[in-house]
């Protein structure tokens, strides 16, 4: 009989109404409460402890002393709330980045081998709830975000190359594309790159699908490209000699000069 698959597992526990951790290899863990998934840790992603320090509200000593004085089912969130080190506001929204950020890594991992510890609980508490469907649906809203900005896998696990020079005149840039393309040594792939700045990786490789999209990074198709001389131009026709010899010929035509300008435009716009 065939192992059940891991959104099979996932969604019998969550009509158990389970409370507790369920181990996915050594790949991560979903921590359930009643039913429904409190947080995701995996393994090729930043955690909530990684987000958080990057952002500079907390060290790694300060988050090793949080935990150990939370202990066992304590609610470590919580204690950094009351001692200032982030609002409630950001303890929310670094949990709920942090889980959607590994759910989508985690929840396509192929591995049947699963293992359930009842009344396991994180660290860091209760903060957050997410449906198991819920779950799964935003899993598949980002693999098809992924295929819209770039329809190949071919950069997600090859390190990031940027491109010496770019397409066009001018390129537009969001915060986190131009962080990767500072960071980018052709070495370390998105995830590392994440893991680098204290990013979450589903957001970094969204990115580095978007500049390859842009033609900023090295593809598999730019890779490919032969190198190209230009050809010499043909010997051009003389213009027969007019009144005024030396001056430049000028078409005076509105609508050709009309035409080069939309051309500039379209040309400056790339």
């Amino acid at each position: 009989m065939a192992a059940p698959t891991l959104d099979a597992v996932l969604t019998g526990l969550a009509q158990d109404e389970a409370t507790g951790s369920l181990r996915v290899g050594k790949e991560g863990t979903v921590f359930y409460v009643r039913g429904r998934v409190a947080y995701v840790e995996c393994a090729a992603t930043p955690g909530v402890e990684e987000l958080l320090g990057a952002s500079g509200r907390i060290s790694a000593n300060g988050v090793r002393r949080a935990r150990q004085e939370t202990g066992a089912g304590g609610d470590g969130g919580a204690l950094l709330v009351d001692r200032g080190v982030l609002s409630r506001g950001e303890l929310e929204f670094s949990v709920l980045s942090a889980t959607l950020d590994a759910a989508f890594f985690l929840l396509t991992s192929r591995t049947a081998r699963t293992r359930f510890k009842e009344g396991d609980a994180h660290w860091l508490g209760i903060h957050w709830f997410f449906d198991v469907q819920g779950l799964l649906r935003e899993c598949a809203r980002r693999r098809a975000r992924l295929e819209r900005a770039w329809p190949s896998g071919e950069l997600d696990a090859r390190p990031v190359t940027p491109l010496r020079r770019i397409p066009g005149t001018h390129a537009l840039l969001t915060r986190l594309q131009w962080e990767l393309l500072l960071a980018a040594d052709s070495t370390a792939t998105p995830v590392e790159l994440a893991r680098r700045l204290g990013r979450p990786a589903y957001s970094t490789l969204l990115a580095v699908r978007e500049l390859a999209a842009a033609g900023l990074v090295v593809t598999g198709e730019t890779a490919a490209l032969p190198k190209r001389t230009p050809k010499p131009l043909p010997p051009q026709p003389r213009e027969p000699e007019r009144s005024a010899p030396g001056l430049p010929q000028v078409n005076g035509d509105a609508a050709d000069v009309n035409l080069l300008l939309r051309l500039r435009d379209a040309l400056e716009a790339l």
